[in-house]
């Protein structure tokens, strides 16, 4: 009987560190698991900044919209020029509206057409959403 009360001794002191070990990773394990959480939480951040660093390389323009299209004749007469790119063409007549008070008192949105932009936009009154419809039609 000694024989097997040593050999249960034995099991019984390999169990029991097993059992303590067991405890403390238990116990480990939680905080390991708040730590990859706040590193998780740190991670966006991080992300955010190099987001931010990609911003700061400049934009290239889109070579298209750069491009000198040549205007009609009754379009040169109010722009001042034969060619222009497509967003100087709307900058310039927008810059002739102001100059002129041609935006409708009531509803801004509207365009009263006076004798140099009647040709152009055929309309007494033309919404500045159809601005670009029309100015189409005197651009090639």
């Amino acid at each position: 009987m000694a024989k097997s009360a040593k050999k249960s001794a034995k099991k019984s002191a390999k169990k029991a560190p097993k059992k303590v070990a067991k405890k403390a990773a238990k116990k480990a394990a939680p905080k390991k698991a708040a730590k990859k959480a706040t590193a998780k939480k740190a991670a966006p951040k991080k992300a955010a900044k190099k987001k931010a660093a990609k911003k700061k390389s400049a934009r290239k323009p889109n070579a298209a919209f750069m491009v000198p299209l040549t205007l009609s004749d009754a379009l040169s007469k109010v722009v001042g020029s034969k060619s222009l790119p497509r967003t100087e063409i709307i900058k310039k007549i927008w810059v002739y509206i102001k100059k002129n008070d041609l935006q409708d008192k009531t509803n801004k949105r509207m365009i009263n057409a006076d004798a140099a932009l009647k040709p152009i936009f055929v309309k007494d009154q033309i919404s500045m959403f159809e601005m670009a419809g029309a100015l189409n039609k005197h651009v090639k």
